[in-house]
């Protein structure tokens, strides 16, 4: 079973100042430009059941961009995937496909692992 994050944001904290606002701690995360992006891809087979996925790392932004580049990702491919722990899953190997359309669209990634 997964273990629930407890956020800043689940405390209630009281206050007598009127005025008082609650800072929830969290800096809202900024995307670096693409040229500064540094991904990697990598096919992995194991933890997914005994099928092929591609995994792109690395990605340094916001949760909205991550997502929206997952969706460009797997609609270029023609699959399924998900996003998880600030990577994107694609389904099967596509190693190949990633690495050429994420170059063209000017980022840095390389191809990692076997």
């Amino acid at each position: 079973m997964a273990k629930k994050n407890k956020k800043r944001d689940d405390f209630i904290v009281y206050s007598t100042d009127p005025d008082f606002e609650q800072d929830s701690g969290y800096e809202e995360a900024t995307t670096l430009p693409p040229a500064e992006q540094h991904l990697k891809v990598q096919r992995e087979k194991k933890g997914h059941g005994g099928k092929e996925v591609t995994i792109i790392s690395g990605f340094t932004g916001s949760d909205d961009d991550l997502k929206a580049l997952g969706k460009t990702i797997k609609k270029a491919c023609g699959v399924g995937g998900t996003i998880k722990n600030n990577e994107i899953i694609i389904q099967g190997n596509h190693t190949d496909t990633i690495v050429e359309m994420l170059k063209k669209a000017k980022y840095k990634a390389k191809k990692s692992g076997g």
